[in-house]
């Protein structure tokens, strides 16, 4: 399948607005990562609410793997906490509901109720969200879709029951539902029994580079792959994948942003850090490679500014970043991860609402709108950023940033300003070229983490963005977006 020395991987690298197919080349010197097919994400506004096209993803991932031709292996990654439930039949109950749908409002108290907030904390390690999937669930209780199912799979592992006949349950996508214990890396089955939550829907776990079954015949034939075909569990949070992907040297001591949709600011640790501090900061610890520990916060990223483009009818962003860089540095500032922000909507008067409330000057144009969402969301990477280092006594001397937001270079600089300290943006494929090296791992390419990601900054392009600017500028925006921010629950 490959030249002497290589092999061939696919990943499936699905996102909140859009997925692709990639195929990546693997050997001791090589990682080159290509693009065979990309599709659309668009959820669905039914009666019933927000709902994901799976059905749509799922035809995407086929015609990926038909455009990418012989694979030594393939693996699926995406975002978390969402699901779907299977009949005893194996057949899909519905369209999985999107974690932006509104049936989680409320549900937290409830939960609250029964588990305290520190109590679910200590257990899980797992921050509030009010879209986690412990709150879909109990949301759920009752309904028919759930009374009917048999089994529940992450949205990667449904992809691939579909591609193998398979169950299973990848642990770093399984850590997010916040409902795996974050010192054993099993399930929390007491949490699971105070709250209601039947455990055996679950599939059994998978953690990364275990096998994942073998593609069905009809996929093969569907897809033109010559077989037998591996599916491979990788990373499957896309978060997860994109951590591995970090091109970090041996013994740097880096925080990472994984920029997209989302923004997942944060350290690498050796074990969680479930204090009540780490708690009342909104601090996660999702499991990541080789048991690594995914110290960070949800931060809503460029979901702000994707959101407002889908409000004007743009597609183009490059005309608005340029318009940002002539604006006035942070004159407009608003909390980038205040609730109000995580549904569809009139982004731009939401945006414009925030910064009245807290009386500042307010954003009208296009322009001075992005560059309030880039300031808003450098200063949010500097709080996580310092706020990880404190809680988890760790320093860190640089800023790793990979994901789409490497190519956005005014935001890589706001971000080196805002932290002062240099940023190393890239690869903006980390998701997927994390996907790749899993599978590579597993299928006879040696080497440990920190191999992989030697082997990530010899072969890919990286841009060092260093700080600039007046320090006390930061300082004095920070306080700003700092009245603008609610306290924790």
């Amino acid at each position: 399948m490959s030249a002497a020395g290589t092999k061939t991987f696919a990943a499936v690298d699905l996102g909140a607005s859009s997925g692709r197919v990639m195929t990546g080349r693997v050997g001791p010197d090589t990682l080159r990562l290509t693009e065979t097919h990309r599709f659309p994400n668009r959820p669905v506004h039914l009666p019933e609410g927000l709902r994901w096209d799976i059905l749509g993803l799922y035809g995407g991932v086929l015609d990926g793997l038909r455009a990418a031709g012989p694979v030594d292996s393939l693996g699926i990654d995406s975002w978390a906490v969402d699901y779907g439930l299977l009949a005893a039949d194996g057949s899909l109950l519905g369209n999985p509901v999107h974690y932006r749908d509104r049936r989680t409002e409320g549900v937290a108290e409830q939960v609250w109720a029964t588990v305290p907030p520190d109590d679910l904390y200590r257990a899980t390690g797992i921050q509030y969200a009010p879209f986690n999937t412990l709150y879909q669930l109990v949301a759920a209780q009752g309904t028919p879709q759930l009374t009917a199912a048999c089994h529940l799979l992450l949205i990667p592992d449904l992809i691939a029951y579909w591609l193998t006949g398979e169950l299973g349950t990848e642990l770093t996508n399984a850590s997010t539902t916040q409902l795996i214990d974050a010192h054993t890396g099993d399930w929390n089955r007491p949490l699971a029994d105070r709250l209601g939550i039947d455990l055996a829907l679950f599939a059994p776990l998978r953690r990364p580079g275990d096998p994942a079954g073998t593609l069905l015949p009809a996929v093969q034939e569907r897809t033109g792959l010559p077989g037998p075909v591996p599916v491979t569990a990788v990373g499957s949070h896309d978060t997860a994948s994109a951590v591995a992907a970090v091109p970090a040297g041996r013994g740097e001591r880096f925080a990472y942003l994984c920029t997209g949709t989302w923004s997942l600011a944060g350290l690498e640790l050796d074990a969680p850090v479930t204090t009540g501090a780490s708690r009342a900061a909104n601090f996660t610890n999702e499991l990541g490679i080789d048991g690594t520990v995914r110290f960070l916060r949800n931060i809503m990223g460029l979901w702000l500014l994707q959101e407002c483009m889908r409000t004007w009818e743009l597609t183009d962003v490059t005309p608005l970043l340029a318009d940002a860089a002539r604006m006035p540095a942070l004159r407009y500032v608003v909390d980038a991860a205040a609730p109000e922000f995580l549904t569809p909507g009139d982004m731009p008067g939401r945006i414009a609402a925030a910064c009245r409330g807290v009386g500042g000057p307010v954003p009208r144009t296009p322009g001075e709108i992005t560059r309030c969402v880039l300031d808003s969301l450098a200063l949010a990477h500097r709080r996580a950023i310092r706020e990880a280092q404190h809680l988890a006594d760790r320093e860190v001397d640089v800023v790793h940033l990979v994901g789409g937001g490497a190519r956005n270079a005014l935001l890589c600089q706001l971000t080196a300003d805002a932290c002062g300290v240099p940023v190393i943006a890239g690869p903006a494929e980390a998701a997927a070229l994390g996907n790749v090296l899993v599978q590579a791992r597993a299928h006879g390419l040696p080497g440990d983490l920190a191999s992989t990601r030697e082997l990530i900054a010899r072969t890919q392009p990286l841009t060092r963005y260093e700080p600039s600017g007046d320090p006390t500028a930061w300082e004095a925006a920070a306080r700003r977006a700092e009245d603008a921010r609610p306290l924790p629950a």
